[in-house]
């Protein structure tokens, strides 16, 4: 039985990815290790408490003492790092938590896999790291070769715990894989993002406000396709490798904005349009071609049928 540590395992990707995982693997033991910050919410696996092969532990990825004597406890074969701060808006107002969150975190899982010998740790990361991209040149795609570039306090903690990854499998050669991925979307996520933000505003009939003139292009990728991916970079991706996750699904701000309300029969007099945030980054596209050719990944979620999904599960639980 494969023992797998999933922090921030009661986030919006967290949750998913373990709903998924042991919805596929029977003989796969889960730990779901969570700080629960305003972020988490354990209702999201409540479905699943009872099952043998799932355990919530409640604890901070920073705390060393506590990490490593849960690693001496549990004896982990995986870990998956889905543990981060992650709302730019608030690393903006806040850069601290996410420097030690994001970054010294990461390290302190980074010591407890090096001491206890685990087989594969896996970051989570983001394709923010990678700064951003002109709106209009389509031609131009993030690979896994693009420059880190990061424009917020959240994408350069994130870009720099990617960094100390890598060094951790150069300098002793720890057994590590990266993913940077695009936007997701999908159940669960918290109400402070773009799209179930959209959906309960709209439903309340509350202005829709949109940073400067709602241009800034997304690639968007369904969760569940993440999970897919994640899933299989840690059985058959490349130890020391970074694989790029796309849903190849480019969006401005606005376009999401007027799907959401054309489905939901809603006039597009609640847009307000608000003054842009500090360091917007313009545009975002991932090239997947690597996982896609190595690992013959591909996203089974169309965009127009994921996110008329998406908005039926808010309106359900709204």
């Amino acid at each position: 039985m494969n023992k797998i540590l999933i922090t921030g395992g009661a986030g919006f990707i967290g949750s998913n990815f373990i709903h998924y995982i042991l919805s596929k693997y029977d003989s796969y033991q889960v730990i779901n290790l969570d700080k629960l910050t305003y972020a988490a919410n354990l209702d999201n696996l409540k479905d699943i408490e009872s099952n043998k092969n799932y355990k919530f532990i409640h604890g901070n990825i920073v705390d060393k003492e506590f990490i490593f004597r849960l690693f001496e406890d549990e004896k982990f074969d995986i870990v998956i790092n889905f543990a981060a701060e992650s709302h730019v808006d608030n690393s903006i107002l806040n850069p601290q938590i996410f420097t030690i969150t994001n970054i010294f975190g990461t390290q302190v899982l980074l010591d407890a896999c090096k001491k206890y010998n685990i087989k594969r740790f896996h970051q989570v990361s983001t394709d923010e790291v990678y700064g951003d991209l002109p709106l209009y040149d389509k031609s131009l795609l993030f690979t896994e070769k693009t420059p880190l570039n990061p424009s917020s306090p959240y994408s350069a903690s994130k870009a720099s715990a990617d960094m100390i990854v890598k060094s951790y499998y150069r300098t002793y050669n720890l057994p590590i894989t990266i993913s940077r991925c695009s936007n997701n979307y999908g159940p669960y996520q918290h109400f402070e993002k773009l799209i179930p933000s959209m959906i309960y505003k709209a439903i309340n009939n509350d202005e829709l406000p949109i940073y400067g003139n709602g241009c800034n292009i997304r690639d968007w990728l369904h969760v569940y396709d993440h999970c897919t991916a994640i899933d299989l970079i840690i059985h058959e991706g490349k130890i020391g490798e970074i694989y790029n996750i796309g849903g190849n699904n480019e969006k401005s701000n606005i376009d999401i904005v007027k799907i959401i309300i054309k489905e939901l029969g809603k006039s597009e007099k609640l847009i307000k349009y608000v003054n842009d945030r500090p360091g917007h980054d313009l545009r975002y596209a991932i090239d997947s071609t690597k996982i896609k050719t190595t690992l013959n990944w591909k996203p089974v979620y169309s965009f127009e049928n994921g996110i008329i999904d998406t908005i039926r599960w808010y309106t359900k639980i709204l």
